[in-house]
């Protein structure tokens, strides 16, 4: 009998399909640190290849991993149970840009800072901005509904995915939505398959929303004495009526990575970091500065920077940027987690932060999405490979989540679940619900192949 890497060949081609040690090593994981090599890695380059490729693996029940950059943080890319990794990495043509329609069409493995510049180039706007937009493709920001800074205003990357074509686990090609900015046709098919990370079909082609772009945008950066403070700030901004583009904080652990990365002179004072963006025409943009500003001082800021235009807003965004270069700078592995909690928590979850660090012994940085709530808090370890650190480690997670949940907040805000938070999948969704779930990955996928061993599993 021919073995799998063969019948793939006679199917798809030998410039498809590789066997390759590096190929293998590569695909085996994403940026969080589980690892399992696939039996073969299939590159995709169109629709027909992913739908050749599984309906074989459903008519032989061999599972099947669906990839992108692989840039995620939950191992939701990591082919657990072997058999194929099928990458769209090579379906990355951006189709059509019309702007009359107000819509780009783009292959699953266009990289997002690509898709934005090209657009900024004809004076529009793809407002998601996951942090990894340089090198994540929007297969993957679709599979996990990314967000990022500006979703406080613009929202996430589910309210730009007009339509899409999917690839059902039995090779069947789905196209749900369309380019209209409006469409109650039937059931929300788009709206099942964003977010629903490779488990339920493989997105080959989308169809997303553009906006005109702000011709205007300007920074706030402001330094406070505590974490309480600047929360505070958020809360007074947003209830004077503003809606930041973004609404940014750090804690006083991260400023510190960051004095000691970055130097003292670039650094805002104090134990607290807001960043406030906003954006529109250019002279409401400039009144409405002078009035945060006004408001911010009032506020009890120690420190406060402006900024107006594209060159010094990039300036401010660089500091941002770097925190997380800051927290590997410590010599600490970051354990990321992009929780999100009720918007009047924020005080109380760095609270409980701090509480995390006394008992459990391990520094938290907490840093993020302040407008909305999704705050990154990051356990910072010396090492997983201690059996006793990475038990204590573990243990301080658990502590986490479970506070998250009781909350009422959410185990995840942009990352996923995949490997990573699986364990706290069934605490954080009613027995209903999860029930829901199965059903629908059992009318989609009845033999399980797409993307086995994650969080329904």
């Amino acid at each position: 009998m021919a073995s799998l890497a063969d019948q793939l060949v006679s199917l798809l081609g030998p410039d498809r399909v590789s066997v390759t040690q590096d190929d293998l090593a590569t695909h085996s994981t994403d940026k969080w640190f589980a690892s399992n090599p696939p039996q073969v890695v299939v590159h995709a380059q169109n629709t027909e290849d992913v739908s050749k490729t599984l309906r074989f693996a459903n008519e032989n029940k061999i599972p099947v991993t669906p990839q992108g950059s692989r840039v995620g943080y939950v191992g939701g890319a990591v082919p657990l149970k072997g058999g194929i990794a099928l990458s769209v990495a090579r379906m990355n043509k951006i189709k059509e840009i019309a702007l009359e329609d107000g819509v780009a069409v783009i292959e699953p493995g266009v990289i997002t800072g690509h898709l934005q510049s090209e657009v900024r180039k004809l004076g529009w706007f793809y407002p998601p901005d996951p942090a990894s937009l340089k090198e994540c493709s929007l297969g993957g920001n679709i599979a996990t509904n990314a967000g990022g800074p500006r979703c406080l205003k613009y929202g996430v990357t589910r309210h730009y995915v007009l339509g899409l074509e999917a690839v059902l686990a039995d090779g069947s090609i789905v196209r749900a939505g369309g380019r209209c900015h409006k469409n109650k046709t039937g059931f929300d098919l788009v709206g099942l398959m964003v977010g629903s990370e490779g488990m339920l079909g493989v997105v080959t082609e989308a169809t997303l929303r553009l906006i005109p772009h702000p011709p205007m945008r300007a920074m706030l950066s402001a330094g406070f004495k505590s974490f309480a403070e600047a929360a505070n700030a958020v809360q007074r901004i947003l209830g004077s009526g503003f809606l930041p583009s973004a609404l940014e904080i750090a804690d006083k652990f991260t400023l510190r990575a960051a004095r000691e990365y970055l130097g003292a002179s670039v650094t805002p004072e104090g134990d607290a970091h807001l960043l406030v963006e906003i954006d529109g025409q250019a002279e409401s943009v400039k009144g409405e500065l002078q009035q945060l500003a006004k408001l911010v001082r009032e506020l009890g800021c120690i420190c406060l920077n402006e900024a107006m235009g594209d060159e010094a807003c990039e300036a401010f965004w660089k500091l941002r940027r770097e925190f997380s270069y800051s927290l590997r700078n410590t010599g600490l592995i970051k354990l990321n987690e992009d929780i999100v909690v009720p918007r009047g928590k924020l005080v109380e979850l760095v609270d409980f932060a701090e509480q995390l660090q006394a008992e459990f012994g391990f520094p938290v940085a907490s840093f993020g999405h302040a407008g909305d709530g999704n705050i990154h808090v990051n356990i910072m370890v010396p090492t997983m490979d201690d059996p006793s650190i990475r038990e204590r480690a573990e243990a301080a997670l658990d502590r986490l989540f479970h506070q998250i949940i009781a909350w009422n907040g959410a185990i995840t805000g942009e990352h996923g679940i995949g490997i990573a938070k699986k364990r706290w999948w069934r605490h954080a969704v009613s027995p209903a619900a999860h029930e829901t779930h199965l059903r629908l990955k059992a009318a989609l996928d009845p033999n399980g192949i797409l993307n086995p061993g994650k969080f329904l599993d």
